[in-house]
């Protein structure tokens, strides 16, 4: 999957940037029609050790859907993000299987 990653006020180093793209790719696993992703990077300015906020669109053919976590690295926030996103994928899934299968009924009851 095609992801743009933007750190906001910083430069990410290659390793987090990788780390990212990484978990990103995975997300194909469960849904292989993702068109693409932003991955926005940003630093809290508050005292909270928890300060690193990581926030993740990907678009779907006719949904987008987003996740934004706030953890103390941009690694847990960007695992608890994909997981929030596989979690949206599995729901966008099964409505799609409903509809699918709704419509079927409907078809076949004419």
């Amino acid at each position: 999957m095609k992801i743009r990653v933007q750190s906001i006020h910083f430069t990410a180093d290659i390793k987090l940037l990788d780390f990212i793209q990484k978990k990103a790719d995975k997300l194909d696993q469960f849904y292989d029609q993702i068109i693409g992703g932003d991955v926005y990077l940003r630093l809290d300015n508050s005292e909270d050790e928890a300060n690193k906020i990581t926030e993740i669109k990907i678009m779907i053919p006719g949904n987008d859907l987003f996740a934004k976590e706030q953890c103390k690295s941009f690694e847990e926030a960007t695992d608890k993000a994909i997981e929030s996103l596989r979690r949206q994928i599995d729901k966008h899934k099964e409505k799609q299987r409903s509809h699918i299968s709704n419509h079927k009924s409907e078809i076949t009851a004419q």
